[in-house]
């Protein structure tokens, strides 16, 4: 092997191993039109990433849950509410199976606000955790005062995008999306929920955010 061959070979695996590290590496995402900042520790915006809010609701075996409370876990977060027959059967069927994916890892959790919360009370979110096989202790089904969800939802997880920015909670809030949260309650991903195509690409996504 000469010596411009082995110099050629050489940048080669230095591309592929950078290549390799960017793609290990999960954006942030701090706006809501969802532009991906790769934001290193050592840069001065590292420190006003975006967060999501404190918040405290319901969960369906009746026990509060918070911001602090998933603290240090990694979370997919969505919106949905248990008479949805149109998108939220889909949505419920692929997050089970992310469920059933790290079924025996604490450091991934689940959380599905109830946006008819007036609705979904206690005993028929339990009653619905039952229904899809949901574990009580893996995945929240959360409910709670509508106006703060609603808020939490368009403002915080950006769960509409730019459009839900400027609703309130007299417009019923609807979307597929859902947001793959860090241990440190930032934005990390956003997926269509509905579609089980990217269900693979989120237990990957998750599983880089583990090795953080």
């Amino acid at each position: 092997m000469n010596i411009k061959t082995i110099v050629n070979f050489s940048l080669l695996l230095i591309l592929l191993t950078s290549c390799h590290s960017k793609n290990e590496q999960l954006p942030f995402y701090n706006t809501a039109d969802f532009t991906a900042e790769w934001i290193n520790p050592d840069e001065p915006a590292y420190a006003s990433i975006h967060t999501i809010d404190h918040f405290q609701f319901t969960d369906q075996s009746g026990h509060q849950i918070s911001q602090d409370s998933l603290s240090g876990h990694i979370y997919l977060a969505n919106f949905f509410f248990t008479s949805c027959n149109s998108i939220c059967p889909k949505m419920i069927n692929n997050l089970c199976i992310i469920q059933d994916s790290f079924l025996n890892n604490q450091q991934v959790k689940l959380v599905s606000f109830s946006v008819m919360p007036w609705a979904d009370s206690v005993k028929r979110l339990h009653d619905y955790a039952e229904t899809y096989h949901i574990n009580n202790h893996k995945w929240y089904l959360l409910t709670g005062d509508k106006a703060k969800i609603y808020r939490l939802g368009r403002l915080s997880y950006f769960s509409e995008k730019k459009a839900g920015l400027g609703k309130d909670s007299t417009e019923f809030l609807h979307t597929e999306s859902m947001l793959l949260i860090d241990k440190k309650s930032r934005i990390r991903g956003i997926y269509a929920a509905t579609d089980t195509a990217q269900i693979k690409r989120v237990i990957a996504d998750i599983r880089i955010l583990l090795q953080e």
